[in-house]
């Protein structure tokens, strides 16, 4: 494999000329990088990543940091796709990618900027974080770029990608309110979720305009597991079967609410219409498939990826992209019976 110095060699020149062509200084004569280059092509010369990193004082590396990764998310393959239009538009400006997850216990044991610096990422991508994780307040404080996956903050160094997820759940509650339903229930995620948080908000925002009093009882957590929403829903079906219809904070939770809906009974969609959230695969092949509020998962990483670059690049003062995002009508809605 050739080096910087065949290629000095080759054109006569010293390393620190070849070196300084190859890096696009502006300080050597442009018909004399055009050769240097031209040499090393025919050379077949690949740089050292990590050593052209040291020179330049960046890796040109990006990380995607995932709060609480675990095989529960594999069924959804939300962080998947999110993290497929991350790299993609990582590529497209020249960064590497790398993944690394983090939990609170971990975030108490070893700061953000620690954490950079050991992976040698000049920015980061965060998603799956919770309100009250440690490392929120540091990226504040960081001045390494930072841009978050649905947590609405903003500053010199810290950005955010989201979709209208109070729009969202307005369109998911009204869509069942045209259909005649009164008594419509929430499955929610938790509390420490900003688009729990933004999605009940639709929630309750929808039922108002509607002139439809929100019943407090009528709310419940699931955690986004499948598991979890199931046990609660049934409980809340078994409480209240005056409910008609549930809409479920993610896709997930609404497929242990097809479950529960099961166990105590009631059919989907004659005595129980259900709505989701995010439109994962799987929704469509549910029984009956799923009506739900899609997210595009792909162009909320590509768009959060574009954003970091942007801002390592300071080509941006933009510091949100709040992307759209449409409701889905399949067969788990109907009118409620008369």
């Amino acid at each position: 494999m050739a080096t910087i110095k065949d290629i000095a060699k080759a054109a006569g020149v010293s390393v620190t000329t070849v070196s300084r062509a190859l890096n696009d200084y502006s300080d050597v004569n442009e018909k004399t990088k055009a050769r240097i280059k031209d040499i090393a092509t025919q050379l077949n010369y690949s740089p050292n990543a990590l050593a052209r990193s040291l020179v330049m004082s960046k890796s040109h590396t990006i990380g995607l940091l995932v709060s609480e990764l675990n095989r529960s998310g594999a069924k959804d393959m939300f962080t998947y796709e999110v993290m497929c239009g991350i790299n993609d538009a990582a590529s497209d400006q020249n960064y590497d990618l790398i993944l690394f997850s983090t939990n609170p216990i971990k975030q108490e044991q070893k700061s953000y900027s620690q954490l950079c610096r050991e992976r040698q990422v000049e920015g980061v991508i965060m998603q799956g974080i919770k309100t009250d994780d440690p490392y929120l307040e540091e990226v504040i404080e960081s001045n390494i770029p930072c841009v978050l996956v649905d947590v609405e903050l903003e500053g010199d160094n810290v950005g955010y990608v989201s979709t209208d997820n109070v729009f969202g759940a307005q369109m998911a509650i009204k869509h069942l309110i045209n259909l005649g339903h009164e008594n419509i229930a929430m499955v929610n995620g938790h509390n420490q979720a900003r688009v729990s948080q933004r999605r009940f908000e639709g929630y309750e925002r929808a039922l108002k305009e509607a002139g439809i009093p929100m019943q407090e009882h009528y709310v419940v957590e699931g955690d986004f597991l499948e598991p979890k929403a199931e046990t609660v829903a049934t409980k809340l079906l078994t409480e209240h079967p005056e409910i008609t219809a549930i809409f479920c904070a993610s896709d997930l939770m609404a497929l242990g609410v097809l479950r529960a809906a099961e166990r105590v009974g009631k059919k989907v969609p004659e005595d129980l219409s259900i709505v989701g959230y995010d439109d994962i695969m799987l929704a469509q092949y549910a029984h009956p498939p799923l009506t739900t509020v899609a997210q595009d998962k792909y162009q909320i990483g590509y768009e959060s990826s574009r954003l970091l670059t942007a801002m390592l690049q300071q080509e941006t003062k933009k510091r949100k992209v709040i992307l759209d995002n449409q409701l889905i009508v399949r067969g788990s809605t109907a009118p409620p019976k008369s």
